[in-house]
């Protein structure tokens, strides 16, 4: 299974939350990070997006179906993320589109199996990889991708 982290682009500071939209740079950086994406996407891969409004504008920019997912909004616990991916066992990848500090906190669980507040920066996407060996599922952190990185490799 490969679960794909993406953290929305950025963001306006207003209120209420669930409303922020993305501001022209986060437009741009969302667009950036979508190209980069298209093209290396697996197939079957579900798209799981927050109902915040950043994160649809975010996935948005892919401009591919996704589900609104309740349990991936702001401040949702890291097992939530987990369990909507279907991680590690899912028969399909999945792009989940949310905040932090949720993401941070599911990647460090799926990859050390503890409680742990890992930072994912404003746009960033984390690919992990489920294997399993000897019977045991092991999480693989393949690539951190910053938006910049995204934007050059175009």
């Amino acid at each position: 299974m490969e679960l794909l982290l993406w953290r929305h682009a950025e963001a306006a500071q207003t209120t209420p939350d669930l409303e922020r939209a993305l501001t022209p740079a986060g437009r741009q950086q969302a667009a950036l990070m979508a190209n980069w994406l298209r093209s290396r996407l697996p197939k079957n891969t579900r798209i799981l997006v927050s109902p915040a409004r950043r994160t649809q504008e975010t996935a948005a920019a892919l401009g591919m179906d996704f589900i609104t997912c309740d349990a991936i909004a702001p401040g949702a616990e890291p097992e939530a993320i987990l369990e909507a991916a279907g991680w590690p066992n899912a028969q399909e990848n999945v792009l989940i589109v949310s905040h932090q500090p949720s993401l941070g906190a599911a990647a460090a669980l799926a990859i050390s199996g503890h409680d742990q507040r890992w930072d994912i920066e404003i746009g960033n996407l984390w690919w992990l990889s489920s294997e399993t060996h000897d019977g045991n599922a092991h999480a693989i952190l393949r690539a951190i991708i910053p938006a910049e990185l995204a934007a050059a490799q175009k």
